[in-house]
């Protein structure tokens, strides 16, 4: 007999012969009727267990990771209003459960048994994934158990006191919203936990509003490894700025009135609080843990008599509210109706083709107000003598931080964050005056966590907000990478369009800088951000085009809701020169504020038919160089610019070489793992084999003299370009 056999049998047992673990006497000012709905609802989320793992052996669903033991989040969805938004914790469905009982119309056995069986009809994934979560509820899905939806919960949560302040066209939370999340004592130790947990406390410690509601649910074992006991309390209890509350989760009307108090005083103050709940794991970790294998009998068989269930009708039965027998009644019940629904649910088709699983990985398009742009008085106010000079050529980094004001006068959503960003303007000065212009609401200098600033963004962007964070340096992004790969881009793809985090993220990136960081301010891969479903990557490679390219990866975020990484080449921001010092071609006047560049589309010099040069930012720079050695040797070539790395412009670039007899490839970044790669694929599988490539050494970054020894120049490109034509 597996442990869920057994906690089923000694259950029942145990209520036959009014065998019930000890605990204090309820508080009687809690309604006998609101008891009952606990208990139905962690009894419902039990049995929901348990039919999931029938329905596993038979073939008709699958992942069964459990909520058994963590009943007692019922009683924090009761203190808590179904406008306030709540990112949980896999092992939540009590929780979901309750809070469908504060919403009319609603189903939760359906919907969650749709979910065990990834059936078409799951109404928050679509079939795609067995995951908590309904739009109906403010239940964003979640799919991490390493606590990477924390960083999240924080923006949400600031956006709250912005909003207050300026009101966003897409606003979906109420402004005495507060915002819960939810998590295991094991993934409080992730980083990533511990680095939003910090942030929050940095944030309250400065007295900025943040109504969060941090839920630890301390079970003492992550998977196999326990945690030590009072670890939680000892890290958490004294936090600065972070208010601390502890119940006994296995008592469900003590669980409820601590949990209305943490609410109440996050709600009251605008400051974040961190609720511990003491809960027991039953059934092991997941539906394939043999926990015999790391735990003795004894503390299993000692989480098992500590039953949430057991203790929910002691209290009923001391209350005067249900007698044991009544509260089996109810048992049977739901497990009637759970089997009843599981086998019409079980008949169920889940998704079968390609084209079905991915239909969410790009969000939906939304309804924007239109704008016809800044007007020019309020231009004038905020430029001031800068719309003389946008007459005359200026650099790349000045032609973005322009860009960033129009369209921050244009969409007052649009929130700018990052390190540096506000007083300082950038560490290349590309968002200079900005926060002077519009405020620190809207120009956010943020604490140096690359993962809490991404957080803030998706988190915002739950609450209509269009934020363009920046990460300072692209060596600094894999600190966070997960907050784009496993959080913004699954999002639409696992609640089928329903949930979206829009945003524009800005990241100073590749190489070329002369003598200063080596590899870690000089990173020349993007190879992590080229696989990832649905994301959109631009790459300017002048001031002009990143200025239309700005706007128009706004557009995409603001109207159709998407995920972009707009990369600017760091050695170009300052870049005057092209071919010798002074001649300041690569420097451009400032587009129109109306003026865009759409995606995909992308830019041709020449019209050369003998060699069409491929590239991108730095690369494009230098193909232009070597463009005019090669026109001097007699080779007529065309230079292209890609732009859009994600997804590639393919048929603009089919197109765009057809007349070409010969086409190089010149790609900045490491052969290894390079945009190069994919190209190459895509002119042969095209019957184009008159291909070659230059690209970085599959090596990092040098300071000083070599620290552009590994890379493309204008010399490699055209002994490249020779070679091919030659060839």
């Amino acid at each position: 007999m597996d442990r869920a056999a057994i906690v089923h049998q000694n259950f029942l047992r145990r209520l036959a012969a009014d065998d019930l673990p000890d605990g204090p006497q309820p508080d009687p000012s809690i309604k006998s009727a609101k008891l009952v709905e606990l208990f139905r609802s962690q009894t419902l989320s039990r049995q929901l267990d348990r039919t999931s793992r029938v329905m596993q052996s038979k073939g008709k669903g699958f992942y069964t990771i459990g909520s058994s033991g963590h009943e007692g989040m019922a009683a924090v969805a009761e203190a808590l209003r179904p406008t306030d938004m709540a990112f949980l914790h896999y092992r939540d469905a009590a929780f979901q459960i309750q809070r469908a009982t504060q919403v009319p119309g609603q189903t939760p056995v359906w919907d969650m048994l749709l979910s065990f069986r990834t059936a078409k009809q799951d109404p928050i994934s679509g079939g795609r994934h067995k995951v908590l979560g309904s739009r109906s509820l403010n239940i964003p899905p979640q799919t991490s158990t390493i606590a990477s939806h924390l960083p999240k919960a924080i923006g949400a949560a600031y956006s709250l006191g912005l909003a207050r302040r300026a009101r966003p066209e897409h606003a979906c939370l109420p402004d005495d919203a507060i915002i819960m999340c939810s998590f295991g004592d094991a993934s409080s130790n992730h980083s990533t936990a511990q680095g939003a947990i910090n942030t929050a406390c940095w944030t309250s410690y400065q007295s900025v509003p943040l109504p969060l509601l941090f839920v630890c649910e301390d079970n003492g074992i992550g998977i196999s490894v326990p945690t030590p006991r009072g670890w939680v309390a000892a890290n958490y209890a004294n936090r600065p700025g972070l208010k601390y509350f502890a119940c006994n989760g296995l008592d469900m009307a003590q669980t409820l009135q601590v949990s209305q108090a943490a609410a109440a005083y996050v709600r009251r103050t605008r400051k974040p609080a961190f609720l511990h709940i003491t809960t027991v794991r039953l059934y092991g970790h997941a539906g394939s843990d043999v926990e015999m294998t790391y735990r003795d009998k004894a503390s299993i068989e000692a989480s098992e008599a500590n039953d949430p269930l057991l203790h929910s009708v002691r209290i009923l039965r001391d209350s005067g509210v249900r007698k044991p027998s009544q509260c089996l009644e109810i048992y049977y019940e739901l497990e009637k109706t759970c089997s009843r629904v599981a086998e019409e649910v079980m008949q169920l088709d889940g998704l079968s083709t390609a084209d079905d699983v991915m239909a969410s990985i790009l969000p939906p398009a939304r309804s924007c107000t239109p704008s016809n742009g800044p007007a020019p008085d309020a231009r004038a106010a905020v430029f001031g003598n800068d719309i003389k000079q946008m007459a005359e050529p200026q650099p790349m980094n000045r032609l973005i931080g322009w860009a960033l004001a129009d369209l921050m006068l244009e969409h007052p959503e649009i929130i700018v964050a990052g390190e540096d960003v506000g007083r300082k303007g950038g560490v290349y000065g590309v968002t200079q005056k900005l926060q002077s212009r519009f405020g620190p609401d809207r120009v956010i200098d943020t604490l140096l966590d690359e993962q809490s600033i991404l957080g803030l963004a998706i988190g915002m962007a739950h609450n209509g907000f269009v934020p363009v964070p920046e990460i300072q340096f692209l060596a600094y992004l894999h600190n966070a990478e997960d907050q784009l790969r496993g959080e913004a881009a699954t999002l639409s793809f696992f609640s089928d369009g329903q949930y979206t985090n829009p945003m524009v993220l800005r990241i100073a990136g590749l190489g070329y800088q002369k003598g200063f960081g080596g590899h870690f301010h000089n990173d020349n891969s993007l190879a992590v951000l080229r696989d990832i479903p649905g994301l959109i990557i631009a790459c300017p490679s002048n001031g002009a085009d990143a200025a239309m390219m700005l706007r128009e990866c706004v557009r995409l975020a603001r109207e159709e809701q998407r995920v972009v990484v707009f990369v600017e080449p760091i050695a170009l921001y300052p870049m005057r020169d092209l071919h010798e010092a002074g001649d300041g071609v690569w420097m451009q006047t400032y587009p129109a504020p109306d003026r865009r560049i759409e995606l995909g589309e992308i830019a041709v010099a020449g019209d050369g038919t003998d060699l069409a040069i491929m590239s991108y930012a730095n690369g494009y720079y230098l193909s232009t160089q070597a463009a005019k050695s090669l026109k001097e040797m007699g080779i007529n070539v065309r230079v292209i610019d890609m732009r859009w790395l994600a997804p590639l412009p393919e048929q603009a670039l089919l197109e765009a070489t057809k007349e070409c007899a010969n086409i190089l490839i010149v790609d900045e970044c490491r052969r290894t793992g390079s945009q190069s790669e994919g190209l190459m694929a895509l002119f042969h599988e095209a019957g184009r084999n008159r291909i070659a490539r230059v690209t970085a050494e599959d090596c990092f970054i040098a300071t000083g003299p070599a620290y552009a020894a590994t890379l493309p120049s204008a010399d490699s490109i055209t002994a490249a370009a020779t070679a091919l034509v030659a060839s």
